[in-house]
């Protein structure tokens, strides 16, 4: 076996599953980031691999060893796996020192190490009330790794962060892998937060895995509709405007819908493009989003070219990617 296996497990709420049948493993060192809609069960899975809820059907295996649920055990949880929480709490009235002196089993380097990672050396003398969201996450974060976990699940880590207390986080747990040679499966709503951190990513809805695989495999290859809305802006272009594109890129016309992503456009000159017109303008973090309007379909594209402006008349065609799947 291998470093962790989920093997068939499923959870009952009222007779209905939110978990059903599910299997998949984890290597050591591996990071799988896990996706779906609100109710799609990620939460309860998580819950259920880290020991704290006891599956209905089915086995997890870590390390070769079976994951007792809280029937099983007096106090729910795995000494190895460190389960963090989207509702993640920290003891009030106390030192960030204190809290973490009560939750430490490593050396004062080691611990120091991560306290480093986490960013939180200067917190030190601060009470948990005094502290802003982002630094209570990497306290919270910190609390956990200083029980040398094998394995860190992290629940929605990101949730009600600003940008610059996101991206510190972000480095942190980009270097907890790095660094620390921890393990890590992370639950997030925003495909900017997966798509560039994990190995694998897992698409749930329902209870069930939809889609799993490399991230750009999955980004460029959904499944469904509902698996290419979740990690990005879609469209499903009608076969005739489709046959059109098809054409300038060489490819032979086959009255199909063809699935693209914003980026796969490319504004051209006159003779080599589709013409559209700019309906909307507006920019976005280093790029622009057009809205067009072409053959009576409304998309939106994403350059970083700056002279299209509303109204005027471009011509685009479609990346070759677009048809090569």
């Amino acid at each position: 076996m291998g470093f962790l296996e989920i093997s068939n497990i499923s959870r009952y709420q009222d007779g209905k599953p939110i978990v059903d049948d599910i299997s998949f493993s984890q290597k050591a060192f591996q990071k799988i980031a896990i996706a779906g809609e609100t109710g799609s069960g990620k939460s309860s899975l998580l819950k259920m691999i880290a020991g704290l809820v006891q599956p209905d059907k089915g086995m997890i295996y870590f390390n070769d060893k079976h994951v007792l649920g809280p029937e099983f055990k007096l106090i729910p949880g795995h000494p190895d796996i460190a389960y963090l929480s989207q509702h993640f709490e920290l003891r009030n009235a106390y030192r960030v020192e204190e809290l973490l002196s009560y939750a430490n089993k490593l050396t004062d380097e080691m611990a120091n190490a991560i306290f480093e990672v986490c960013m939180i050396n200067h917190l030190a003398k601060r009470k948990t009330d005094q502290l802003s969201g982002g630094e209570r996450q990497r306290i919270a974060i910190a609390q956990l790794l200083i029980r040398s976990p094998k394995l860190l699940i992290l629940d929605e880590p990101y949730s009600n962060l600003d940008l610059i207390h996101k991206n510190i986080l972000k480095n942190v747990i980009r270097e907890i892998g790095d660094s620390l040679q921890i393990t890590c499966l992370m639950v997030s709503h925003d495909p900017s937060d997966l798509l560039p951190w994990a190995d694998e990513i897992i698409l749930m809805k329902s209870g069930i895995i939809v889609q799993q695989g490399k991230p750009e495999y999955v980004y460029r290859h959904p499944s469904s509709a509902y698996a290419a809305g979740l990690l990005g802006d879609y469209y499903i272009l009608p076969s005739k405007l489709s046959d059109a594109f098809r054409k300038f890129a060489g490819f032979i016309e086959n009255g199909k819908e063809i699935f693209v992503r914003p980026e796969y456009f490319k504004i051209v000159s006159e003779q080599d493009g589709i013409e559209a017109t700019v309906r909307e303008r507006n920019f976005l973090a280093g790029v622009y989003a057009l809205e067009l309007s072409i053959a009576d379909t409304n998309i939106i594209i994403k350059t970083m070219q700056k002279h299209p402006q509303k109204g005027d008349k471009i011509f685009i065609v479609l990346e070759k990617e677009a048809f090569e799947k």
